[in-house]
């Protein structure tokens, strides 16, 4: 066994009193962050997405799809890649106490993931939802010619 292998093998195991190898519990994770910093990124803006990229390189279909929405509407919104910040990963999640990515806020209020805000598209109550947060949808704007 080579010096580095069995500097691994010690840091992530430990002999018990009976001779056995037990795993040692460590964890690598970054702590969320905590609700308050998550609050302040969600009330920033009128719209807010967390996302897995950017609007301009989403790295997922179901971000892009959620892009691909807001462009529609016209929307402007502030957005969040959470694949650059574990912390920011994780800590949405537990704000909104939803598993998935991509999330939405109007107002400060959780809207849903991809799969709800294409539903809200498709029946027409994110043109509500938008209205009540003083943005005119340009999809509105178009049903109204």
């Amino acid at each position: 066994m080579n010096v580095l292998t069995r500097n691994l093998a010690q840091n992530l195991f430990k002999y018990n009193g009976a001779g056995l190898i037990q795993a040692a519990a460590r964890s690598f994770s970054t702590p969320a962050l905590d609700g308050k910093e998550i609050e302040k990124l969600v009330n920033n803006s009128k719209v807010v997405i967390f996302m897995k990229g950017n609007p301009d390189a989403p790295r997922c279909g179901f971000s892009n799809a959620v892009v691909q929405i807001l462009r529609m509407h016209s929307v402007k919104y502030d957005s969040h890649d959470v694949l650059q910040n574990e912390a920011l990963r994780q800590g949405i999640k537990d704000f909104s106490n939803w598993p998935t990515i991509p999330q939405v806020f109007i107002n400060g209020e959780f809207v849903g993931g991809c799969d709800i805000l294409l539903q809200m598209h498709q029946n027409g109550e994110l043109i509500d939802e938008l209205k009540k947060a003083g943005i005119e949808s340009a999809l509105a704007k178009e049903g109204e010619k």
